[in-house]
């Protein structure tokens, strides 16, 4: 009995020069060892990630799959031989079956986005609200603030069309194994991101590419007979006995039959009203920290050697970490060939965050350095929890000239203790180099973190040669790495405690970490809702 099987062959290293074709003629040749080659199979690739631990010798290293039909023995043959079977990530939805349903999605980040295009290509009835504007214009009031210092509460780097996801690398690798990741990664490519992110280990699509993908994400919800509302404020919502009947927004009510809070991390009014209705919300650890900018020649020398600058490699990336003796500093989305953003959303305090575009072309590479913060330093409570990120977003705004400039540093300063050089070398790239101010960040963030932090550069130098140059530049504060609080929901319904049809959702209920995983939270929540009605 022969039945459709897709096989994966794993391990083959090959020359950065080398084509697919030749990663497929290895496989074939595995085949046919083991007396299981076919002209019918289709042959593809899977996965390709970089071997650079030998700087003399860098190769891609490639995992093929192969589809064909197979008997049962064959696949066990095949199986011992060293191929694996890749397991169905196919994902069952149940369609709408009930007219009157209408559900409600705060928050247009990759988590509601996911879930409100999910409900709606299953039949429901979807308005997903987003309290900054559309894309086009969401771009121009970005603008607006770097070139002006004028801040749109409502719409910036964080909230907007497709949320802070938008403006960012556009990074989709994902640290939980989860067979859904497939899912989103084959949903992006079918509103437009680049086909190589199927296989790539570290696949990124870049704002640009991103920014197009969100809005025919968009375009398809409301073919689908669904709404988009921007520029509408979550507020507050009306409940019977644990029942979801309306949500207040800015511009009215509208009614629901169930309610997805996919708010993103950092919307702190909404945080602050769920906690005066009382909802279950725990305070977490969370890091902060600084944005670290080389030239990006340093980092591909780093970890490339010779090979840096080949065309088949471009720019590296890395992902480090590094524990003191009480707490664990790491990098953290890594922007290679980037620029260091200004993603302030509250009035009176500086934020950053980086991002690139697809062609990751910029002369920068910078990163998160981040060192983590436990609910010990703060107080343990949801409110603390908030206010401790804001009081380091105000201190850097002060100590930087109250106008939405950014404190900067050499790395040269820092680990001397000292901050006096202006950077000539490798120039800061937040609001183009024109909106920074030399301030030490003992002046915004705790000490135990800046300590921390210079602990952190000494031992990354010593994995990537350069990362404790004297002319890399440190750019403050990055406070946004992830949610500061759990919104507590049930693991099975995934509704929240006290609830029958509120879901808190993605990043910022505390449930994820990134594009991919708020994405496939977003789904899940959307099938919670199918398998609950």
């Amino acid at each position: 009995m022969y039945k459709p099987c897709t096989l994966v062959l794993g391990n083959i290293a090959l020359p950065i020069d080398a084509s697919f074709e030749e990663a497929f003629s290895v496989a074939r040749a595995k085949l046919k060892k083991l007396g299981l080659a076919s002209d019918k199979h289709t042959f593809g690739i899977y996965r390709r990630s970089i071997d650079a631990r030998k700087k003399d010798n860098i190769k891609f290293v490639y995992s093929v799959s192969v589809f064909g039909q197979f008997s049962e023995s064959e696949i066990d043959k095949a199986k011992s031989g060293g191929f694996s079977v890749l397991k169905d990530d196919a994902i069952e939805f149940k369609p709408c079956t009930q007219s009157d349903e209408h559900i409600c999605v705060v928050g247009s980040g990759p988590c509601g986005l996911f879930c409100a295009l999910t409900l709606a290509e299953n039949g429901y009835n979807v308005t997903l609200l987003e309290r900054g504007d559309s894309i086009e214009k969401r771009n121009i009031a970005v603008e607006r603030f770097k070139k002006e210092r004028i801040l749109d509460i409502n719409s910036n780097i964080q909230f907007g069309a497709g949320g802070a996801g938008t403006f960012s690398d556009g990074k989709l690798v994902t640290r939980i194994n989860d067979s859904m990741s497939g899912y989103v990664l084959r949903k992006f490519v079918e509103f437009g991101a680049p086909i190589d992110i199927l296989y790539q280990a570290k696949p990124h699509i870049g704002t640009d590419i991103l920014s197009q993908i969100v809005d025919a994400m968009f375009s398809r919800i409301i073919e689908l007979g669904s709404r988009v509302m921007y520029n509408t404020t979550f507020l507050d919502f009306a409940e019977i006995n644990g029942k979801i009947t309306s949500v207040k927004t800015n511009i009215g009510d509208i009614p629901c039959t169930a309610l997805v809070l996919a708010i993103g991390h950092s919307a702190r009014d909404t945080y602050e009203r769920l906690i005066e209705k009382n909802l279950q919300i725990d305070a977490k650890d969370f890091s902060v920290g600084m944005r670290i900018e080389h030239n990006t020649e340093i980092i591909d020398r780093g970890m490339y050697g010779s090979f840096a600058g080949h065309k088949s490699l471009g720019h590296a990336e890395y992902t480090l970490s590094y524990n003191t003796a009480s707490r664990g500093v790491y990098t953290f989305c890594m922007c290679p060939g980037g620029v260091v953003v200004p993603a302030a959303s509250e009035e009176g305090g500086v934020v950053v965050n980086g991002m690139s575009y697809h062609k990751r072309d910029g002369r920068n590479s910078n990163s998160a350095l981040c060192c983590s913060i436990f609910k010990s330093d703060y107080g343990a409570t949801p409110q603390k929890a908030i206010e401790f990120q804001r009081h380091i977003e105000r201190a850097a705004f002060v100590a930087a000239g109250s106008d939405y400039s950014a404190p900067i540093i050499t790395v040269g300063d820092l680990l001397s203790d000292e901050c006096k050089t202006v950077p000539s070398d490798i120039l800061p790239t937040y609001m183009d180099g024109e909106g920074v101010k030399l301030v030490s960040p003992y002046e915004y963030l705790p000490r135990v973190v800046v300590d921390s932090i210079k602990g952190g550069i000494l031992d990354f130098d010593r994995k990537i040669k350069g990362f404790a140059t004297s002319s890399a530049v440190l750019t403050g504060p990055e406070t946004r790495t992830s949610a500061p609080v759990r919104i507590l929901r049930d693991p099975v319904t995934r509704l929240c405690n006290g609830f029958t049809n509120l879901y808190p959702s993605g990043e910022g209920a505390g449930y994820a970490g990134g594009i991919t995983s708020a994405a496939i939270d977003g789904i899940k929540t959307a099938i919670a809702i199918m398998n609950n009605r």
